[in-house]
């Protein structure tokens, strides 16, 4: 049997050659941003070679884990060593640049581009940048330019600026943006129409969405797929209108003609919000026949919608067999694979259902197989706490998920009444140590505490009759006005 392309190209591979094609080294030990940082420095160091399609490949699925930054790392990395970027190569880079660092980066990318390579690709690539941020103005000039250069042929500028009106409650622009398209022969595609049918759907106009679906039936140059019968489902819902909502789905599940896993995940997402849990598990099953080799988002989806439906049964059935599967893969493939996310779904509903010792034990069971525990699942258990009162615990699963998302790479502040709750625990017990301690750990994540976090600080030394030096030069070097209750405060507390 004659090789693919891809295949023959990595059989050739010598020594000077990446021996594991280049996204699949990247993650190999799953996709924490820190071991994807480290096999791209490895990979970036050892100066071996690769394939064109292996690094848009890598590339590719960095954007998709919004491992933004090594994306941008890779791709001037390449680039550095000669690695030819075509224009599309190009405009991906500068909407990397723009998630990465930020739009006034992005633009400073577009203007340094040789003028050949200012085309449809890099301008629609800036006005999307735009249009995400919700950078109005800019957007509509861009657009404005896109036109006059004749850059504005296809829909995809378009859809960006309806997006972006949508964000921004402006729903009321988005019709005459589609005349205009028919003014000027734009062929609008399923996003557009998706578009057009949320922009009434957002003034709960449902008969001119439904005068939207009719008329793509009639337009004919764009044939629906499950995409727009499930934005279709989801309104339906919104506007509690159920049997309409399920009639779509059944237009969805006849469109999924190639089996779209993702296809499937919105039938039982959208099922679920109807509450018919005879066809949720209809959809699972029939996912399965399609699909031997499940991906865990499957199962966390799934056990998600069994929970929301309080199939609480149902959720541990799916949970044990989703579990079992990583058992019998071996140890290794356990620990790299085991999404603990999967995991908090069941550990928080039994929390909710007042099954505090399950949660525990199934915290425990994850953690036995390789999950890695997250910041999540220590809120989860912290709220518990917060909701009974033990705020002891909850400010030591706050200290918890704190250390755990950063030695995770991610960020994670407690809500603001857990910190209160926190503090005022604290102040209650007298105890400056530990408030001292907690105050020095948010500021790790988060450098604006706000004023209610000091002036709490202080009551706690006023309480505890302790002084506190400096606090007067530190409440100025974090930016902090206290009211004039606490001001008398710091005249005990304070030596300055």
């Amino acid at each position: 049997m004659a090789l693919a392309p891809k295949t023959r190209e990595l059989a050739k591979r010598t020594g000077k050659f990446l021996e594991e094609a280049l996204y699949r080294r990247l993650f190999r030990e799953g996709n924490s941003p820190m071991s994807v940082r480290k096999h791209l420095e490895e990979f970036l160091k050892s100066r071996k070679r690769v394939h064109k399609w292996e690094v848009g490949a890598a590339i590719r699925r960095l954007r998709d884990h919004k491992l933004f930054r090594l994306a941008v790392r890779l791709s001037e990395a390449m680039s550095k060593r000669g690695m030819n970027l075509t224009v599309s190569d190009q405009a991906i880079h500068l909407d990397l640049v723009a998630k990465a660092s930020g739009i006034s980066l992005a633009e400073e990318y577009f203007v340094n581009l040789p003028e050949s390579s200012k085309n449809q690709l890099t301008y629609g690539a800036l006005l999307n940048c735009y249009c995400k941020e919700l950078v109005t103005e800019k957007a509509e000039a861009l657009m404005e330019k896109m036109k006059e250069l004749g850059f504005a042929s296809s829909p995809m500028a378009y859809n960006s600026l309806m997006t972006m009106y949508s964000k921004t409650d402006q729903q009321g622009k988005i019709p005459s943006i589609i005349q205009e398209m028919k003014a000027n022969d734009v062929t609008p595609d399923c996003f557009t129409y998706n578009i057009w049918m949320r922009s009434f759907a957002a003034v709960k106009d449902i008969p001119e969405v439904e005068r939207v679906i009719e008329e793509m039936k009639r337009d004919g140059r764009v044939e629906a797929d499950w995409t727009t019968y499930s934005n279709l489902a989801s309104i339906y819902i919104d506007a509690g209108m159920f049997q309409k909502a399920e009639d779509a789905l059944k237009e969805l599940e006849k469109m999924n003609t190639t089996h779209d896993v993702v296809a499937y995940q919105f039938l039982i997402t959208l099922y679920g919000r109807t509450g018919n849990l005879v066809e949720v598990h209809r959809v699972w099953r029939a996912l399965k026949v399609v699909r031997h080799k499940m991906v865990n988002l499957s199962y966390l989806n799934m056990i998600q919608v069994l929970v929301n439906l309080k199939d609480l049964s149902g959720a541990e059935a799916c949970f044990k067999e989703w579990d079992n599967k990583h058992t019998s893969h071996g140890a290794e493939a356990c620990f790299k694979d085991y999404d603990i996310r999967i995991a908090n779904v069941l550990i928080k509903a039994y929390i909710d259902e007042g099954m505090l010792d399950k949660a525990v034990d199934l915290k425990k069971h994850a953690k036995e197989r390789g999950g890695r525990l997250n910041a999540k699942t220590w809120e989860i258990f912290m709220n518990h706490h917060l909701k009974n009162g033990d705020i002891k615990m909850a400010h030591w699963c706050a200290d918890r998920a704190i250390k755990k998302g950063r030695s995770q790479a991610r960020i994670w502040v407690p809500p603001s009444e857990a910190i209160s709750a926190i503090m005022a625990y604290f102040e209650k017990r007298k105890d400056v140590s530990a408030a001292e301690g907690f105050i020095e750990l948010l500021q790790k994540v988060q450098k604006d505490l706000g004023p209610e976090v000091f002036e709490s600080l202080i009551r706690t030394y006023a309480n505890a009759r302790m002084k506190s030096p400096g606090i007067r030069r530190r409440l100025k070097m974090e930016n902090v006005v206290v009211s004039a209750d606490t001001e008398k405060l710091l005249e005990s507390i304070s030596n300055e």
